[in-house]
């Protein structure tokens, strides 16, 4: 049966052996499963130190894409918002499924210039798109505005959305 007629009748489309790949070029260098092919014989790849953590970012929709797909984003927590990020570590595991969504996000490095800062330091921080994690030492939060919050917060008769919403609702139900 000819390539045509297989084609025709639903078979198996296939290539013949001289497109197939040839890569029998011995030159490149083995580490572990993979073969390197440097652009210069004696070329030396510069030493780099691994981020700790990653900016991920969605940029692609979810609808249309498989379950699992959705699953491992939801384990990100980026199954909300088009534009939400998450900050994820820089471990196998995570890589892992990082590279299983990778058409529908985007990763971007964090790198702190100034050393990675300790949790008691982190009044004016702030993450910058392109990866960048400043702390503004200057920056100082006043303790009345903590206390002020923790003070809203838990006082019973503040108008949060939530309350608003159940009255507003038995009013319309029960206008009288």
């Amino acid at each position: 049966m000819s390539t045509v007629t297989n084609l025709l009748l639903g078979g198996v489309r296939h290539y013949a052996r001289r497109y197939a790949p040839k890569y029998k070029d011995d030159s490149g260098v083995r580490y572990g499963l993979i073969t390197y092919f440097p652009k210069t014989p004696n070329h030396v790849d510069p030493p780099i130190e691994p981020t700790k953590l990653f900016m991920v970012q969605r940029i692609k929709k979810l609808s249309g894409t498989p379950w699992w797909e959705k699953e491992v984003m939801s384990q990100l927590h980026l199954d909300g918002k088009k534009s939400d990020v998450a900050i994820v570590k820089n471990t196998p595991e995570t890589n892992v499924l990082l590279w299983q969504v990778k058409h529908l996000i985007k990763v971007t490095p964090i790198k702190c210039p100034d050393g990675i800062p300790k949790t008691a330091s982190l009044n004016g921080s702030y993450l910058h798109e392109n990866g960048t994690f400043m702390v503004n030492r200057k920056v100082t939060i006043d303790q009345k505005r903590i206390d002020a919050i923790d003070e809203y917060k838990k006082d019973w008769k503040k108008l949060d959305s939530e309350t608003l919403r159940k009255d507003l609702r038995l009013k319309w139900v029960n206008p009288l």
